[in-house]
């Protein structure tokens, strides 16, 4: 029950700080997230991803969709990433890791831009980090993938 409670007070509070930053003037909504959130299976995914950051868990196979909120620069130590961060509709932020050793590069992304995604997520204390949003070239992993002005990234 308490963790319940924990999911719900995280949403409203999300929610909250959406409707006080858009309401005023500060920022102006993206019309993809009204569509997001809009859409079937959106805020079941949306709040699949605040429950497991609630619960701190990781390894969680998810979906979803999100505005790219900041660009951030490649992670090249190692396999190379583009790295990126989604704001979700409920308000939370993810890290994305998309790995492009193994996938392309979405090199047409800007900030503003909706992201759909399927990928395994890791939580950290600032929002959650996704990845695994490629093919697993041993086919041990299950497939991840983003879509990106209708195009997928895998």
């Amino acid at each position: 029950m308490k963790k319940l409670l924990f999911v719900l007070v995280l949403a409203l509070a999300g929610y909250l700080y959406l409707e006080h930053t858009y309401r005023d003037g500060t920022a102006s909504a993206p019309a993809s997230t009204a569509q997001a959130s809009a859409e079937p299976g959106a805020a079941d995914s949306d709040s699949r991803i605040a429950e497991a950051f609630a619960r701190h868990e990781s390894n969680v196979q998810v979906s979803g969709r999100g505005v790219a909120a900041r660009l951030l620069a490649d992670d090249t130590s190692g396999s190379r990433h583009q790295k990126f961060i989604l704001r979700l509709p409920s308000g939370q932020t993810l890290l994305v890791a998309h790995n492009i050793d193994l996938a392309p590069r979405i090199a047409s992304l800007r900030e503003g831009d909706t992201v759909e995604f399927s990928g395994e997520y890791e939580w950290s204390e600032k929002g959650g980090v996704l990845h695994w949003t490629h093919k697993d070239p041993k086919g041990a992993h299950a497939a991840g993938w983003l879509k990106h002005q209708g195009q997928i990234y895998q």
